[in-house]
């Protein structure tokens, strides 16, 4: 029979108590959900003369973000725990809120480039905590997930800056 302790041995992890980490995740998890719909809002209600341009950037983002929760998730699965997957549970816990009806292109965009923020110091925050407890996968996974969203981040920063 194996045990909590053994599997985490055999995985490579330094320390098998993973709660504090697995927590996070899911707070991550609950704001990638908010974040996630959000964009799917702006993606079906922007309007306007970067109609095009928005609308395709909000479908990429909303696709990147679907992808990340589902590798959050798992990771989560990983460490023997059930990932939080209850929409009253993710606007319950999330860092990030639901946007106002009616938002003109701009505040769309300073919204994405506020949950961004958000969201990267939530991975810090589940960063640390992989660190800690010696899991080089999830170090791995929001390594390329913080490299992309800081890549996001600063071509919505250039965009906002029209000339």
């Amino acid at each position: 029979m194996r045990t909590k302790e053994k599997v985490f041995q055999n995985l490579g992890f330094a320390n098998k108590d993973t709660t504090e980490l697995t927590k996070e995740i899911n707070l991550l998890i609950a704001s990638y959900h908010v974040h996630y719909q959000k964009l799917r809002n702006f993606h079906w209600n922007v309007t306007g003369k970067d109609f095009f341009d928005l609308h395709e950037k909000f479908e990429e983002l909303y696709n990147f973000s679907k992808v990340n929760i589902d590798d959050l998730a798992e990771r989560v699965r990983v460490f023997g725990e059930k990932p939080m997957a209850r929409l009253d549970e993710y606007l319950k816990f999330s860092k990030i809120s639901e946007p106002e009806p009616g938002l003109g292109p701009d505040i769309m965009v300073d919204s994405i480039l506020t949950d961004f923020e958000i969201l990267l110091s939530q991975m810090i925050n589940v960063l640390d905590l992989a660190n800690e407890s010696g899991d080089v996968s999830t170090i791995d996974l929001l390594n390329s997930i913080v490299k992309q969203t800081e890549k996001y981040y600063w071509m919505f920063t250039a965009w906002m800056e029209k000339n």
